[in-house]
């Protein structure tokens, strides 16, 4: 674990060691706070995801996996490190070649809840991604088997079973969430297991 000061400014805290072991750690308030280690499911998830992407997009942008990304939260300098994101190369040219955070915002970041989150507490961080200006937040819930989209206009809308998550803001870019679970060979949940996560995911909406 990292020891630091109390406060830390955004030059001080990419100066900072890296964690021991596999720790990430994202600046939240100018303080340097550890992000959750992902588990099987979660990794299942982020390696098929990338797949999805990059069969659409590789040559469209930059997609990150656990890419620190400079944004502001509340006034602040905030670095979270989603799971994944996509950055278009409108916005981040491909001869950008730096070994550092994400310098712009990205048009997606993606946030799989792990066993230790909550539904409501990845959806109180979409909204701080959407008032970052990002352009779309996926959560995807591996209980309820389901992907929630953030939008900054609009209501999030919920994916589940065969639906196809389709937008125009990525264009040709067509998956069920049934397509990404068993694309990463998730189990599905029993009935009563699947009904509960879903309640709680409507709830916190």
């Amino acid at each position: 674990m990292i020891q630091t000061k109390t406060e830390l400014t955004l030059e001080e805290f990419f100066a900072l060691p890296e964690g021991e072991g596999d720790i990430t750690y994202e600046l939240i308030d100018n303080q340097a706070v550890p992000k959750m280690s992902p588990k099987k499911f979660h990794s299942r998830l982020t390696r098929s995801l990338i797949k999805i992407l990059e069969q659409w997009g590789e040559e469209r942008g930059e997609i990150g996996v656990e890419w620190a990304v400079k944004l502001t939260r509340l006034g602040r300098d905030w670095v979270p490190v989603p799971d994944l994101l996509y950055v278009s190369y409108e916005r981040l040219s491909p001869d950008w070649n730096q070994d550092e955070a994400c310098p712009v915002v990205p048009e997606l970041v993606i946030e799989i809840i792990s066993p230790e989150q909550t539904f409501a507490h990845l959806a109180a961080k979409a909204r701080n991604y959407l008032d970052a200006k990002v352009l779309r937040v996926w959560v995807v819930d591996t209980r309820a088997r389901s992907i929630t989209v953030f939008y900054p206009d609009a209501a999030p809308q919920t994916y589940l079973g065969d639906t196809l998550l389709k937008d125009p803001l990525f264009d040709g870019l067509e998956f069920s969430a049934e397509q990404l679970f068993q694309m990463a060979k998730i189990p599905p949940k029993t009935a009563v297991e699947t009904a509960s996560a879903q309640t709680n995911s409507a709830d916190a909406e």
